[in-house]
């Protein structure tokens, strides 16, 4: 994404806050924040969010330079696939999930039998992301959402999730105050955003608020339910590390291609220690994140589920692979 231009006249004391911090709109968005905001609220007042919400919520808002710059920022290095790994599933982490899973093991159980989904995976998305619920985001959500709609370059996107969130403040699951997340929006110890919070956020025990922020119990339901509802299946895992024989076709690799184990074994596939693969009925995509000469993988369609949270490869390679760690895999 190109960064923003700063505005060449900050000295004129007739500008909005928004520009003073260094806001510059998107072109094409010839109103000012206050203006687009009270068509922001007009918007919600028609989808019957009560107008009580939207004066606690909306009053006094201001576009957040902060998020502004973090949403431009280029990285200026791209991690591989082996730092990325090293990075998000590192030994602590490993060892922090497994404690994890043993001192939630009665709920988790519970919940993964409820839903149809293995505690290990729900522990592995928790932890990465949001470090078993220690990094959380620190930034008013309502806020970095109108921000990031008014700026324009995905105004359709955001504002919609505006819209969403007044709705979880208007249905009493927290207060626009509380309401805390990412830069970008993504909410809680399961970073959801927050139209995948009113999709599949759930109140695990019935206590008349759905709470991704403190409870566990939902936190954990609510990564549950969301795996549940895309397609997860209870009697398979995400997929496994594999080693190619010599001379393999790279071109065969690529989420799109399915073939069935069978198949992948006829071609000279086998397990990383040398093994026969399993004898399934399965159908699997060879990927190799790391590039050609990088580990290889068969995934399953769990793995396919994952990438329905986020669509990185990197990512839902990392989820599997610390939800098999917690297992000494």
């Amino acid at each position: 994404m190109s960064c923003r231009s700063r505005l060449r006249r900050l000295a004129t004391v007739a500008l909005p806050l928004a520009l003073l911090l260094g806001w510059s709109p998107a072109r094409g968005n010839e109103v000012d924040f206050a203006t687009w905001l009270g068509g922001v609220r007009k918007e919600a007042l028609a989808n019957g969010i009560r107008p009580a919400t939207l004066d606690r919520a909306l009053t006094g808002l201001q576009p957040i330079a902060r998020v502004l710059e973090l949403d431009q920022r280029q990285p200026e290095h791209v991690l591989d696939f082996a730092d990325y790994l090293r990075r998000v599933v590192n030994d602590d982490r490993i060892a922090t999930a497994r404690r994890r899973l043993a001192e939630n093991r009665a709920v988790l159980r519970e919940i993964g039998a409820k839903y149809g989904v293995q505690p290990r995976f729900i522990v592995a998305l928790w932890g990465i992301e949001s470090d078993f619920g220690r990094l959380t985001g620190g930034f008013p959500v309502i806020g970095a959402l109108a921000t990031l709609a008014y700026d324009g370059r995905r105004s359709a996107f955001f504002r919609g999730e505006l819209l969403d969130a007044l709705k979880i403040v208007d249905e009493g699951d927290i207060t626009p105050e509380a309401m805390r997340g990412s830069w970008a929006g993504a909410m809680g110890q399961s970073q959801f955003m927050p139209s995948s919070f009113l999709a599949y956020a759930v109140d695990y025990r019935g206590a008349g608020r759905r709470d991704i922020w403190t409870n566990r119990e939902d936190v954990f339901a609510s990564i549950a339910n969301y795996l549940s509802r895309v397609g997860w299946h209870a009697d398979e895992t995400w997929g496994r590390p594999v080693q190619l024989p010599p001379g393999f076709d790279r071109a065969l690799a690529g989420i799109e291609t399915r073939k069935s184990l069978a198949a992948w074994a006829r071609l000279g596939i086998r397990r990383r220690d040398g093994g026969r693969l399993p004898a399934r009925a399965l159908d699997a995509s060879l990927i190799l994140p790391g590039g050609p000469d990088g580990p290889a993988f068969l995934v399953y369609d769990n793995f396919r589920t994952i990438l329905k949270w986020n669509s990185s490869l990197f990512f839902a390679t990392a989820v599997g692979h610390l939800a098999d760690s917690m297992e000494g895999r």
